[in-house]
């Protein structure tokens, strides 16, 4: 248990059977009281709330356990991920792995947190290195203008990337927005 005035940005705790991030904290002294009014995202649905307590009131700290992970391969819409440190095969569905969908290639490790046995989140490198399988060929000069054309990647997504790169070129993503980074190969 830990109280609301123990409470900090980044912890979890449990509240009314959600799991909640504290997003937000702030401790407001009345004149005869004091309160703790906190933005809390729900880990599970996404959405965040704000809500008011007593500095009296107790929470239950939530632990995530965090373990890094393997992609092997998919099966319809399950994708099997490989525990590096027992090799236990965990397969893990499109909507548990959320946005990282778009990134992940055979070989690719990532941290999968899971509470009580359920799985809660996948994190993925800030940056990934993905093959161009679609683009219009580049020319010489292309580098001069600074302008971009759409490439689709190995995983399926279409980024926007330099005048400069072509079909089979391994290139720099950054995962958080999907953005090019540089040229790799």
């Amino acid at each position: 248990m830990i109280s609301s005035s123990e409470l900090r940005k980044g912890i979890i705790i449990e509240l009314a059977g959600k799991l909640c991030q504290v997003v937000e904290y702030h401790h407001i002294k009345m004149k005869r009281t004091a309160i703790v009014r906190l933005k809390l995202r729900d880990i599970r649905g996404g959405h965040t709330t704000e809500q008011t307590f007593q500095t009296s009131e107790k929470f239950v700290r939530v632990r995530l356990d965090s373990r890094p992970m393997q992609y092997l391969y998919n099966d319809g819409g399950l994708y099997y991920f490989m525990d590096e440190e027992n090799f236990e095969q965990m397969p893990l569905s499109v909507s548990q792995l959320g946005d990282a969908i778009n990134y992940i290639k055979e070989g690719i490790s990532l941290e999968v947190s899971s509470y009580k046995g359920e799985v809660i989140a996948c994190e993925i490198p800030i940056t990934v290195e993905l093959e161009v399988t679609d683009t219009e060929p580049g020319f010489k000069g292309d580098t001069a203008t600074g302008g971009t054309k759409p490439a689709r990647l190995e995983t399926g997504i279409t980024t926007q990337v330099p005048l400069f790169i072509n079909k089979q070129d391994i290139i720099k993503i950054d995962t958080r927005t999907g953005n090019y980074l540089e040229r790799v190969g």
